[in-house]
């Protein structure tokens, strides 16, 4: 009678990073030819661990060097603690655990909640990555998902239709340092959707479908330059890991050339301790040429192929594309195009990052700022501002939205001329350039109008810096009006409706006398004035305030 493993096959769907556009794993998928097996291992442990262990042995089949994604069943681990054949089949294939991603699926249901929380401290503990996955379409409770802390949540796709829930659960990865990915995309729009909702990575038919063989080559759609564009303080890190060819520090030289040669795709090795820590770094080039010199291959052969590597050079996951080029920068001029090794904060190696993506990413974020620069004050337009506010709210960061504009602008371009008029907009642009600081971002969007985004701290500085400032133009005193919107976590869906608020103020502001500043919060009625004074009642043909 035939086993059921003999019926049981495996597909490889890749798992997308929607940055770099590159394969960051691949996910593997029983295929049962005959029966339903996938039933039977959702109520038996034991079988479902053993179709996990299967999985892995089968990807070893194909030697592909991507980091996996394993399936089991929540019940599953709660059961089995540390999945014994599941970390025999990664030692057998010579895998390391960081490699591997256990992706846990629903049910919850009658899952005892503690000894699942124990079983996933176990295998963190021996370096396997843990993902919480079905995110949205199962029944996993928020507390427990919480507890879990995974470094990677996969939603589900019908959860784009719900943009609040997924901004939502991007806080919560943030606030955990997971990773946010989407699965089950199948159409253009729904990654673009995935984009906007600040997903890393994505997987589904749009990519690549599963398939028996291992792919590399996906379609991602190009993002249009909206989701391309970046704030000033650099995209995360997060965006452009890649995943890291690892090897033992122990390993010898002829066992990095086997895989250098074996996979031209790899551009260097990193040789990792047994905690997964990098220790040094093998750049392909600079390696292969000293085993190609005369006596090279007799002389290193069989040597720790450490003694040909360097130094490896690492940042953070937290960090950003700005601080990568940092290091880049610092180190030595023939190592500029060495791999970068992203470590977790237990100094794990979680993948590299190329020179090449940070620049490439850099640069388009560069140029699509450049061409939307007033060309007065070559400050960024209303797009970039807005952008930025849209990504805080995603956050669930709190922020302050002000608008600031020159009190009768007309008429100092009436009597002043219309170079006296342009020479007081550049003025006020220097000054509101002078006083951001941080995270403060200033737009020019027109005419006298101004958005300054910035953080409630950075308000009064910024108030006394511009509007306490003397303002004259052709001989003419001038002051500034400020309206400012507090917007809470929640308090708006996006940028429109922070506008929306905004605007009253401005009207508020605009109806007080000299410098004035009028602040509102969203959501809440009324507005507090902090400069300023009411206008007295116009005498008949007198002047009146615009």
């Amino acid at each position: 009678m035939p086993s059921w493993t003999d019926t049981l096959r495996f597909a490889f769907q890749p798992v997308v990073n929607l940055t770099t556009g590159g394969v960051a794993a691949l996910e593997i998928l029983a295929r049962p030819e005959t029966g339903d097996v996938l039933a039977q291992a959702r109520r038996d442990p034991e079988l479902d661990g053993n179709v996990a262990a299967l999985a892995v042995r089968a990807a070893a089949r194909k030697e592909t060097l991507l980091p996996l994604h394993v399936n089991v069943f929540a019940a599953t681990l709660a059961d089995l603690g540390g999945l014994a054949a599941l970390r025999d089949a990664v030692r057998s294939a010579g895998r390391l655990p960081w490699e591997v991603t256990v992706d846990v699926g629903p049910p919850y249901t009658h899952v005892p909640h503690q000894a699942l929380l124990e079983a996933v401290a176990v295998l963190r503990g021996e370096g396997f990555r843990v993902c919480a996955d079905g995110v949205g379409d199962g029944d996993v409770p928020l507390r427990l998902l919480t507890d879990l802390a995974p470094d990677l949540m996969k939603l589900d796709v019908s959860l784009l239709t719900r943009p609040s829930a997924v901004r939502a659960m991007r806080t919560l990865c943030e606030q955990l340092g997971a990773l946010l990915s989407v699965e089950g995309v199948e159409t253009e729009s729904q990654c673009a959707a995935a984009r906007v909702a600040g997903a890393q990575l994505a997987q589904g038919d749009l990519f690549a479908p599963p398939s028996r063989l291992p792919v590399v080559d996906v379609y991602v759609p190009t993002p249009p330059p909206s989701v391309v564009a970046t704030p000033r303080t650099g995209p995360s890190v997060r965006q452009f890991v890649r995943p890291g060819a690892l090897l033992p520090a122990t390993a010898s030289a002829g066992q990095v050339r086997a895989l250098l040669t074996g996979s031209p795709e790899v551009s260097g090795v990193l040789l990792v301790d047994p905690a997964g820590v990098p220790v040094r770094s093998v750049h392909r080039s600079r390696f292969l040429l000293s085993l190609s010199g005369r006596y090279g291959h007799a002389l290193y052969a069989d040597r720790p192929a450490w003694k040909l590597g360097d130094p490896p050079r690492t940042v953070g996951i937290d960090a950003t594309a700005w601080e990568v080029l940092d290091v880049v920068a610092d180190g030595r001029q023939d190592r500029a195009s060495d791999d970068v090794a992203v470590v977790d904060r237990d100094r794990r190696c979680v993948g590299i990052v190329r020179l090449a993506d940070l620049v490439r990413a850099l640069a388009e974020s560069r140029v699509e700022e450049a061409a939307g620069l007033n060309p007065l004050t070559r400050l960024p337009g209303s797009d970039a501002i807005t952008g930025e506010v849209d990504r805080r709210i995603a956050d669930g960061r709190m922020f302050a939205l002000s608008w600031l504009d020159v009190d009768h602008f007309k008429q100092v371009n009436d009597g002043a001329g219309f170079a006296a008029g342009d020479e007081l907009i550049r003025a006020v642009g220097r000054a509101l350039q002078g006083a951001a600081s941080g995270s403060m971002r200033v737009g020019h969007i027109g005419g006298d109008d101004f958005l300054v985004l910035a953080d409630p701290d950075g308000l009064d500085p910024l108030a006394t810096s511009v509007l306490d400032a003397p303002w004259s133009a052709g001989g003419r005193t001038v002051t500034l009006s400020l309206a400012t919107i507090l917007c809470a976590p929640g308090s708006v869906a996006d940028h429109r409706q922070a506008a929306a608020c905004l605007a009253p103020l401005k009207q508020a502001a605009k109806a007080l006398t000299g410098a004035s500043w009028v602040l509102g919060r969203a959501g809440l009625p009324g507005h507090e004035i902090r400069r300023g004074s009411a206008a007295a009642p116009a005498q008949a043909g007198g002047p009146v305030r615009g």
